[in-house]
Formats: structure tokens, C-alpha cells, sequence
């Protein structure tokens, strides 16, 4: 094994140690999606998991549920995208100063 490829190695280990502590920090970190202006608010740490889900009381109208459906699902796909976006940069952090060839920038 040359120099350069020890080397490479020692990086590349480096990296998976890099992004296990990462993953774990993401489990603690949390962003927050919202519907309405704010009357659904939802939690979603960096593994997008949804941890709470917050309703204002005006958003609850027994005549129109639907209305607090969309609500919802709007508000848990934003804090999803916001989760999601987190999570690649935080791995970018790691990847992004490593230049592995043959494989795609920021793809692990």
C-alpha cells in the first residue's frame, strides 16, 4: 500500500467517525415547520422525526376539519424540508472537504 493510499484511508476513517458524531448531534438538533402563520406549529429534530406537534386553539373548527388537516400536513412538510436541508448540510460540513473520486459531491 503506497503513502498516498494509507493516507486516503486514514481520511476516509477520519470522515465515518466525522459523520457518526454528526448523525448523533442531528438526533438533538430541531427546526420547526408551520402552517397558518404560525396557529400549527410542528417540531422535527434532524432525523426527521416528528417530536411535538403544536396547535393553537382558533386553528380548531369542529365545522371545518379539513381546514386543520391541511394545516398539519403543511406544517409537517415544511419542518420535513427544513429537517432535511439541516441534515444535508450539517453532512456537508464533513463530506464537502473531502474530494472522493468517482463519487458525486455531497452524496454518501
Amino acid at each position: 500500500m503506497g503513502m498516498n493510499m494509507q493516507k486516503m484511508m486514514r481520511q476516509m476513517q477520519k470522515m465515518q467517525a466525522d459523520l457518526a458524531r454528526v448523525q448523533a448531534e442531528l438526533e438533538e438538533m430541531t427546526v420547526e415547520g408551520t402552517a397558518g402563520g404560525g396557529v400549527v406549529t410542528v417540531v422535527v429534530n434532524g432525523h426527521q422525526d416528528v417530536q411535538e406537534i403544536k396547535i393553537q386553539p382558533e386553528a380548531v373548527d369542529p365545522e371545518d376539519v379539513e381546514m386543520l388537516e391541511d394545516l398539519i400536513l403543511a406544517a409537517v412538510n415544511d419542518g420535513l424540508r427544513k429537517s432535511r436541508e439541516l441534515s444535508a448540510s450539517e453532512i456537508e460540513k464533513v463530506t464537502g472537504k473531502l474530494n472522493i473520486p468517482g463519487m458525486p459531491p455531497g452524496l454518501m
